[in-house]
C-alpha cells in the first residue's frame, strides 16, 4: 500500500511548527532538539570558534520562538529556515566584528608614547573605574565577565542566574555608560 503522506520526520516538523505556533513550548524543545546541531555547525562553519557558534545557535532559536508564526516550512520542513537564519546572523557578526576591529585600530595608541599620553591613560583608567564602581553590584559582576573577561552571554547568565536578554541589554548599557565617561578623553571620532 503506496500513500503520498510525507515522510515521519517531515510530518513531525510540520506537527511541532503547528503546535509551536499556538505556543507549545514542548513541540518547540522537540524542533530544537532534533535540529540543533546542524545549526550549530553551520553558524561554527561560518564564524569559526564554538563560543561564537553557541551564542549564534541560540539567538537564532530565540528568534524561531518570536517568529514562530513567520517561519515557512521547505520542503516541510523547519531546517533550512533555521540554517538561513544561522547564516543571516554569523555573517551580521562577522559584520559587526569587522567595524569593531577598524575602530580598534584606530584607537590604539602608537608605540611611541609621550608623558601626555601615558597621563591621559591613567585618567581614563581612573574614568573607567569610577563608572564602574558606580554600577549595581550585578552590572559589576556582568562588566568583570563579559566586557573584562572572556565569559559569553549566556555563560554570564547562567553563572549569574539571570536571562541571556537581560546580560545583552545591561552589557550595552554599562558599555555606553563607560563610553559616555571617557568620551572628552579620547578624542575625536
Amino acid at each position: 500500500m503506496t500513500t503520498d503522506l510525507p515522510t515521519e520526520h517531515a510530518a513531525d516538523d510540520r506537527m511541532l511548527l503547528a503546535r509551536t505556533r499556538r505556543g507549545d513550548r514542548d513541540a518547540f524543545g522537540d524542533l530544537y532538539a532534533r535540529h540543533v546541531r546542524p545549526v550549530y555547525w553551520q553558524a561554527y562553519r561560518l564564524i569559526g570558534t564554538a563560543q561564537d557558534a553557541e551564542e549564534i545557535t541560540q539567538d537564532v532559536f530565540i528568534t524561531a520562538w518570536r517568529r514562530r508564526s513567520d517561519i515557512n516550512l521547505v520542503d516541510t520542513s523547519v531546517l533550512p529556515w533555521l540554517l538561513a537564519t544561522a547564516k543571516n546572523v554569523a555573517l551580521n557578526l562577522r559584520r559587526k566584528r569587522g567595524r569593531q576591529w577598524e575602530q580598534l585600530d584606530d584607537a590604539l595608541p602608537s608605540t611611541d608614547r609621550e608623558p601626555s599620553d601615558e597621563a591621559v591613560s591613567a585618567v581614563l583608567m581612573a574614568r573607567v573605574r569610577e563608572s564602574v564602581a558606580g554600577l549595581s553590584p550585578l552590572d559589576q559582576q556582568l562588566f568583570e565577565r563579559c566586557v573584562v573577561g572572556d565569559l559569553t552571554y549566556a555563560q554570564a547568565a547562567d553563572a549569574l542566574g539571570v536571562s541571556h536578554a537581560a546580560v545583552r541589554n545591561r552589557v550595552a548599557r554599562i558599555r555606553s555608560r563607560v563610553r559616555a565617561a571617557t568620551e572628552d578623553l579620547r578624542g575625536p571620532a
